[in-house]
């Protein structure tokens, strides 16, 4: 099928400002983009939306997704680790949620669960269920032991050997990136956040087999030796870094070209933000959310002057941040680390894209037709796109999720 969509301000990812011009879709790819006065004739395609001047974009990119992370707006759940039945259930409707919100691909940051990323994965490629393009990943692992952040798991024991047979067992698995929490987590154990949980030699044996496997690594870091470690390793994605010296800054800018960088601060602000009830102590994860925005507010605007990629994506599941916010990050990065929205929108598409690996994040000819039809201009005011209403259309791969409200059909004969 053909769809034309005109009449449309095209923000185009790149970061670049607005233009009116029209796109044509041909199946799955976008296979004309006409920018300016000029204009795509009717009769070159099946259906004709016209924009009136709305904003048409690239779907977004959250680089940092814990589909396993059971609250959505839709559902909360005020415990973390759920039954295996009830957790395929919160990553099916994440997932859907995730769409729903203009969320068209995400890279997963680590499962509570294994197979179940894989499995879904699956199912949204083949239409069983609906959801964004996904990379999936497997349980977080962490070490055993006092030192442990207790969201994962270890398999075959310590060393480098285990390391090559995890990452041998993710490959058996569907796995395309592989999770290692290399860093504490001060939110849930106090003073952790500077602990190192691997020596070099199991992370460069990690490394090692994952380039042999064709396979990826997003790290958990926080403190400059775990950075360091960690691109040692070869990591595609860097999570947190919030404690990086000036070595660990010049460190991540000199592997700019092969790194991508997500600080999230979605789950900061919604910790800051929260008021839990009195029998939920969150004091923990205040002081050090608070802590680390203080010091993103100088290492996020340094490493983008320094060219570092810097995707949104903010741990998004929890009861008090739950996923179908994930747009928050938008606003984030503009009030907290500087970006303008046109910058911000950036990091979401993109940049979002080139992680994912695939042609997605730009509205180019010949790439995939993952788009959003928005209901007001993200580049003057990021916070309209955490309305779900001014999504007017959500399309992924040339096919609707959301259609709009208005469509001509000029050939009947299609339906």
């Amino acid at each position: 099928m053909r769809t034309l969509i005109r009449q449309v301000s095209i923000f185009d990812g790149s970061g670049s400002a607005p233009q009116a011009g029209a796109v044509l879709i041909d199946g799955e790819r976008i296979a004309r983009v006409v920018l300016g006065g000029k204009a795509l004739a009717s009769e070159q395609a099946d259906v004709v939306i016209d924009g009136g001047g709305m904003t048409l974009m690239p779907g977004l990119v959250d680089a940092h997704t814990h589909l396993t992370w059971g609250s959505s707006v839709e559902k909360i759940y005020h415990q973390f680790i759920l039954s295996p039945d009830e957790l395929k259930v919160a990553a099916w409707r994440n997932a859907r949620v995730l769409l729903d919100h203009g969320f068209t691909s995400i890279y997963s940051a680590g499962a509570l669960g294994d197979m179940i990323e894989p499995q879904l994965a699956a199912a949204i490629a083949t239409g069983e269920t609906p959801g964004p393009r996904l990379v999936p990943s497997t349980l977080e692992r962490s070490p055993e032991g006092d030192e442990s952040v207790d969201t994962g798991d270890v398999f075959n024991g310590r060393g480098p050997e285990a390391m090559r047979k995890f990452v041998a067992y993710c490959k058996d698995e569907g796995v395309q990136s592989i999770k290692l929490v290399v860093s504490g987590e001060d939110a849930l154990k106090p003073n952790s956040a500077m602990d190192v949980l691997y020596t070099r030699e199991e992370l460069e044996a990690a490394g090692e087999a994952a380039r042999e496997a064709g396979l990826w690594i997003a790290a958990h870091t926080y403190s400059p030796e775990a950075i360091g470690l960690a691109l040692d390793a070869g990591a595609r994605i860097l999570y947190h870094c919030s404690f990086a010296d000036e070595a660990a800054i010049e460190r991540m800018a000199a592997d700019k070209d092969r790194l991508f960088y997500a600080p999230g601060p979605g789950v900061s602000i919604a910790a800051i933000e929260a008021s839990p009830p009195p029998h939920v102590d969150m004091t923990h994860m205040k002081a050090s959310a608070k802590v680390r925005m203080g010091l993103e507010g100088k290492l996020v605007p340094e490493l983008k002057a320094r060219g570092v990629r810097i995707l949104i994506g903010g741990d998004y599941g929890f009861p008090f941040n739950p996923h179908g916010r994930n747009a928050r990050d938008l606003d984030h990065f503009v009030r907290h680390y500087g970006f303008t929205p046109a910058e911000a929108l950036r990091s979401a598409t993109q940049y979002g894209g080139e992680l994912m690996g695939l042609e997605v994040g730009l509205v180019k000819e010949g790439w995939l037709a993952d788009l959003l039809l928005v209901d007001g201009d993200p580049t003057a005011d990021v916070a309209i796109l955490q309305d779900k209403d001014r999504l007017t259309m959500i399309m992924k791969g040339g096919a609707f999720h959301k259609a709009p409200a208005e469509i001509v059909t000029t050939d009947q004969s299609i339906f």
